[in-house]
């Protein structure tokens, strides 16, 4: 049976998503990286991705700080644009949420 979605009950706060985000690596040292991602350079563990071999200008996909898996290219990319499509405004519904179902 598939999932059906249904509002909170009032007073509850409703649950935030978290998200990973494409990632480019600048460098590698061991078990740890650099990665940049417009803008925006950290240091991620590769602990997650230890059966995968990762060169300096491949790409990861990172949460919380780990690279969960290699990316090609063109799939950061994509998903780039979605994330950008969910930022960008929208129409608001009858109870205010701004963006697009």
């Amino acid at each position: 049976m598939p999932a059906i979605f249904t509002p909170p009950d009032e007073g509850v706060q409703p649950q935030t998503m978290c998200l990973a985000i494409p990632m480019q690596i600048t460098r590698i040292d061991g078990e740890t990286a650099r990665a940049a991602s417009r803008g925006i350079e950290r240091d991620i563990d590769l602990m997650l991705v230890q059966d995968q071999a990762l060169a300096v200008g491949d790409f990861v996909i990172v949460h919380v700080g780990y690279a969960l898996q290699r990316l090609e290219p063109d799939d950061a990319l994509a998903t780039w644009r979605l994330l950008d499509e969910m930022e960008a405004p929208g129409d608001t519904d009858d109870d205010g949420a701004i963006g697009r179902a």
